[in-house]
């Protein structure tokens, strides 16, 4: 699909809970959509994350029933593509301002980059999901990530086999407000 506006990308997108599972990502999609993540913002540019995909359908199964639980996520092995963002150590500067300013920007960072890279999949007429509930463990070992590090976010992508549905958001007056907060 294109897109007319960035508006309209971001109006669009959505995330979707059923893929269709015989259906790969093509490699060139799949290849925009990481430098999309790639070029994500990150405070003092320190880049914290490591992008971890996974597309071997197998392993794709596995991790998507890793995701799992309490009736949560039973999609995401239905999902050809997962994206794991691992995070990595922020630069001195990103974590001296963050000490300063009280802020942990890694993870900021890490959200940003999970934003560009759900409306990049959109703008590729793919789906998307961004899913925290995880047994982290099991993912690791599946994917070879260290313990040691911290996997914050699993990004499914995959053609969705649902219809678009109606965006349900507070209203304009409950969420901005100019000049002073009301």
């Amino acid at each position: 699909m294109e897109y007319k506006s960035f508006l309209e990308l971001a109006l669009s997108r959505q995330s979707d809970r059923a893929y269709d599972k015989e259906r790969p990502v093509e490699a060139d999609k799949l290849e925009r959509i990481l430098e999309a993540a790639r070029m994500a913002p990150s405070a003092c540019n320190a880049q914290p994350w490591r992008f971890v995909v996974i597309n071997e359908r197998e392993l794709s199964f596995k991790i998507g029933k890793a995701t799992a639980g309490l009736g949560m996520n039973k999609f995401a092995k239905d999902a050809p593509v997962h994206i794991l963002i691992v995070e990595e150590s922020a630069n001195i500067s990103s974590m001296l301002g963050g000490k300063v300013k009280d802020k942990y920007f890694p993870l900021i960072d890490i959200g940003i980059a999970a934003a560009y890279i759900t409306l990049a999949a959109e703008s590729e007429g793919l789906g998307s999901c961004i899913l925290g509930w995880m047994d982290e463990k099991e993912v690791k070992q599946l994917a070879g990530i260290p313990l040691s590090k911290r996997l914050l976010l699993d990004v499914v992508i995959g053609y969705p086999v649902k219809e678009k549905r109606k965006k349900s958001r507070k209203p304009k007056d409950k969420v901005i407000s100019y000049n002073s907060y009301k």
